[in-house]
Order: C-alpha cells, then structure tokens, then sequence
C-alpha cells in the first residue's frame, strides 16, 4: 500500500532528486525570472534606445524626403520601406535576445540546467479538474499565493509613495524647457524602475532559497519509498542469488581445464569433488583450484584418474572444502589441518609410487570443524 503524504517526513534520495530532475521537476523561482526580465529589458531600453532612436531619426528624415527623382522612380518607396523595416527587426531583435538570455540564465540559476523533453510533452491529467482543485490547496501552491500577495502588496505600497513624493515634481515640469523636462522626467522614471526592481531583488533573495525548501519537502519520501528505492537500487535479493549461482557454476565448470594442475582431489564420494594444489614457493596455504558437485564432479574425477592425479575419499572434507572455500583462494585457516593430512598422504604415495619408501596405509579422514560441514548443520537444524 502506498504510504501517504503525512507519511513522507524523510529527505529525498539523490536517486529520487536525479529522476525528478530528468522529468524536469526542479525548484523554479519566479521572482528571479521576473526581476531577470524587467532588469534586463529595462537596461537594454536604455542601453539600446538611443541608438535606435538615432537611426530612427535619421531613417525617418530620409523616408520622408521626396525630389522629383524619388516620384520618378517608384521601386525606391520600397527599397526605403524594407530599410526602415530591417532597421525595426533589428532593434527588436536586439532587445528580445538580451531578455531571453537574461530569462534562460535566470531560470538556470534557480534549479541548474535540466536536459529533458517531457515538461513539453502534452499531460492530460494537468487538465483533469479534480487533481487542479487539489492542488490549490497544496502547500506549495498556498505558499506561492501568499508570496504572491505580500509582494503585490509591497510594490503597490512603494508605488504609492513614489507616485505621491513625485507628484508635484513631475506637474512643475511644465514650466521647464522641454529638454529639460524630459531628462528630469526621464530621471524621474529610472529611479522608480528602479526602487521596483530592488523590492524585486529582495523578493527573488527570499524567494530562491524558499522554492528550493518546496522542492525538497515536495520530494520528501516515506519509510516504505526508501525500503522499495533500495530494493530497486540493490536488485531483487532471489534474482541476484540465482545469478550469483549461475556464476558460480560457469566458474566451476570453466576451473576444470585446471584439473590436471592438482596435487589431489578429494570426494564424497560422487556427489561433491574439490582438486587442491599447494606449492610452497607461490602460496602461502593450499588452493582449490576445481570443484564441482554432481554430473561435474564425476567428470573431475574422470579428469584426474586420466592424468595419474590422486582422488581420495573423504566425505566430510570434500563437503566442507566445496561449502566454504573459494576457486583460486586459500582454503579457510579451519581447515589447514586436515588438508595438511592429507597432503603428507599424497606425498608418501608418491613416494612409494617412484620406490623411494613404503606405501601409506589407509587414507585419513581428518578432523572437520562441525560448523563447516553442511551435512552436520542439516542434522542439527533437523534434530528437535
């Protein structure tokens, strides 16, 4: 069962933030994609008008400038219409380019860059009326009204006092020269553009840091979330045995090639087969260098008896070496004893295999630690 939102009181994973930001949900912040695009435009129309205006004024004396050439020569009225036209894209593209680089660098800044499609994908259920009226009253989007409303507040505020400390001002201009009136006036517009775009700025300081604060509270996951992200992160723990064992048995059956390598091999006595190998010069304690159980225990078996190795019945060491010893490892230290037996038994049969001394006698059956004998723990777990 899916864990509710009151639930969902731990932080987000990086798993979850990361798939959040390939679905392009990061923390957005308005106010300073706002103050981006009013300060941006604003310094561009002041940046870029006068220049503009000037080769307005002088496009538009041109334009209106007529002889008795231009009235003979119609094709120039075009040729005038298309150069005042280029000169129009230009300024506006000039200034809709310094806005939307302005808009991009803004909204990078807020949630980083986020290369995904899928916000642009068609979503149905945004226009489904139930889960819209939900989210009114989500905490994000309560917040973002009350923020909302403080600042509209604020700038109609500061507006007020602007307009009503200027007032006066403004009305004697009047009685100036109109150049001067119009660079008082011009003035005057530049300091109210921008005593608004500072209560911007201070808005966007509150304002990023708080989406941010949404963003992570809206990610937020509950105990069963983080048990099934884990369980996606980790695998399927059956999956994972299955492949493990598979791997397990691709490596035994690829170990048989080292049969022939092998001091002994050691049975019980057709189900499990172990070949060891020790050289005191490379290895600090004996290898299992092949082990197998079953069909290719046999077939190590076969392998050895074909190469002169020696194979040896020892149930208990065979189950315990094959159970707790890895491929190409030492053996566990709980078990240098009994291999130690019967490598001093291989040793003097091949000895007296060469005459140097008298054949062994039986084959030993050292000690194994109960605990590394799986047959031992199945009868203890049986025994009530």
């Amino acid at each position: 069962m899916e864990s509710g939102s009151q639930d969902r009181n731990l932080p987000a994973s990086q798993r979850k933030l990361n798939k959040a930001k390939a679905d392009g949900q990061v923390s957005r912040s308005e106010d300073l994609s706002h103050l981006a695009v009013l300060g941006a435009g604003s310094l561009a129309v002041m940046t870029l008008a006068p220049v503009l205006f000037d080769h307005l004024r002088v496009d538009m004396t041109r334009q209106l400038s007529f002889d008795a050439s231009t009235v003979k020569n119609v094709g120039t009225m075009f040729t005038r219409l298309s150069d005042g036209t280029s000169l129009g894209v230009v300024g506006c593209a000039s200034f809709a380019g310094v806005v939307m680089t302005a808009a991009i660098l803004a909204a990078v800044a807020s949630g980083g860059w986020v290369n995904s499609l899928k916000p642009l994908m068609p979503d149905f259920s945004r226009v489904n009326p139930l889960s819209g009226f939900a989210n009114l009253f989500s905490k994000k989007r309560v917040v973002s009204t009350a923020k909302m409303l403080l600042l509209t507040t604020v700038l109609f505020a500061v507006a007020g006092i602007f307009l009503r400390n200027g007032m006066v001002n403004v009305a004697s201009l009047v009685m100036q020269p109109s150049s001067s009136a119009i660079a008082h006036l011009t003035q005057w517009i530049t300091s109210g553009l921008g005593l608004m775009l500072l209560v911007l700025l201070l808005a966007a300081m509150v304002d990023v840091p708080l989406q941010g604060f949404l963003h992570r509270d809206q990610m937020k996951m509950s105990h069963q979330e983080m048990k099934e992200e884990g369980k996606e992160a980790d695998g399927n723990p059956q999956l994972k045995g299955k492949i493990r064992q598979k791997q397990r048995e691709i490596s035994q059956r690829s170990s048989i090639n080292k049969v022939p390598k092998a001091d002994f091999v050691v049975m019980n006595p057709t189900h499990f087969a172990v070949a060891i190998k020790y050289d005191e010069k490379t290895m600090r304690a004996p290898q299992v260098i092949s082990k197998g159980a079953d069909l290719l225990a046999l077939k190590i078996r076969d392998l050895a008896k074909s190469h002169s190795i020696p194979v040896l019945q020892s149930p208990m060491l065979a189950r315990a070496l094959y159970a707790n010893a890895e491929l190409d490892q030492d053996i566990p230290s709980a078990l240098y004893t009994a291999v130690a037996q019967v490598l001093a038994y291989v040793y003097r049969l091949r000895a007296a295999l060469k005459g140097m001394g008298p054949m062994p006698g039986e084959v030993p059956q050292p000690f194994v630690p109960p605990e590394l004998d799986p047959h031992s723990k199945t009868l203890k777990a049986a025994t009530p």
